[in-house]
């Protein structure tokens, strides 16, 4: 996709920031927000999917959302390792993730790139006006309140990624799981051959690792410990927790927060 194209899908973002005060990403100023949950499911393998890289990584930089705090998910899937670059952050799991909510929407296979909105609604890049209407619609929806606190990363030689996670079912109406999934603020890559050959790739909150921490039950409080360990070499300057309510299927999110382990400065 041309610079000229992408220019025109951004576009309408700026349209949108314009229509009111960018959000924060994290911390206790966000918590105003209404948490969108936007999974992209992407590959450096995929000539079609750095365009929808670029729009993820300015929807996580520019917060153009009036009302709501946008927080995405780079899902990179292992279909296209065959085509000549294995994708450092791919994964099977992503992939039957995908495949999953192919099922559960109705579609017929998986692609790339897909986007889907709070587990429930799938974005076609093609029409940025359908979006602006599906980020309206979800910024206005009720959410229930997700809480991330105590996060730290403790050890060296094997770091322990540490958090507690708090979660308000009171106005829920059926019980749902909880994940958490530790992301990569920025991550890039020289990809050396496949659709992509010759490129230098960037990607924004890049999944390593999601897991079902636990279950909300409905009209009850989640509360619980959480604690991972982390590939040794990662900066812990260059994560981020997000965790999410959903529902079983996979079905719609419920509610969603985002922490940075070490928050920038102001």
């Amino acid at each position: 996709m041309s610079r000229a194209k992408l220019s025109l899908l951004l576009l309408p973002l700026m349209l949108l920031r314009g229509a009111g005060a960018a959000q924060p990403k994290s911390g206790d100023a966000a918590t105003a927000a209404t948490p969108i949950l936007i999974e992209l499911f992407t590959s450096e393998g995929c000539s079609s999917c750095p365009p929808a890289d670029a729009w993820l990584k300015q929807i996580d930089q520019s917060q153009p959302i009036p009302g709501a705090q946008a927080i995405v998910l780079s899902e990179h899937v292992d279909y296209w390792n065959h085509d000549g670059w294995k994708d450092p952050y791919s994964s099977s799991f992503f992939t039957d993730r995908q495949s999953a909510y192919v099922r559960a929407l109705g579609g017929s296979s998986p692609y790339t790139p897909q986007m889907i909105l709070n587990g429930a609604t799938e974005l076609q890049l093609s029409n940025q006006a359908e979006i602006a209407q599906a980020f309206k619609k979800a910024a206005n929806a009720q959410q229930l309140a997700v809480n991330i606190s105590a996060l730290k990363v403790a050890g060296d030689s094997q770091p322990v990624l540490h958090a507690h996670i708090e979660a308000d079912g009171a106005l829920s109406k059926r019980n749902a799981d909880v994940y958490a999934v530790v992301a990569l603020d920025h991550a890039e890559s020289e990809v050396l051959h496949g659709e992509n050959g010759g490129r230098h790739l960037t990607h924004a909150a890049v999944a390593l690792d999601l897991v079902r921490v636990g279950k909300l039950e409905k009209g009850k409080l989640f509360s619980q410990d959480f604690q991972t360990k982390l590939k040794a070499g990662l900066d812990p300057k260059n994560l981020r927790l997000i965790v999410f309510i959903q529902e079983s299927g996979p079905g719609e999110v419920l509610g969603a927060a985002l922490k940075e382990v070490y928050p920038p400065a102001n």
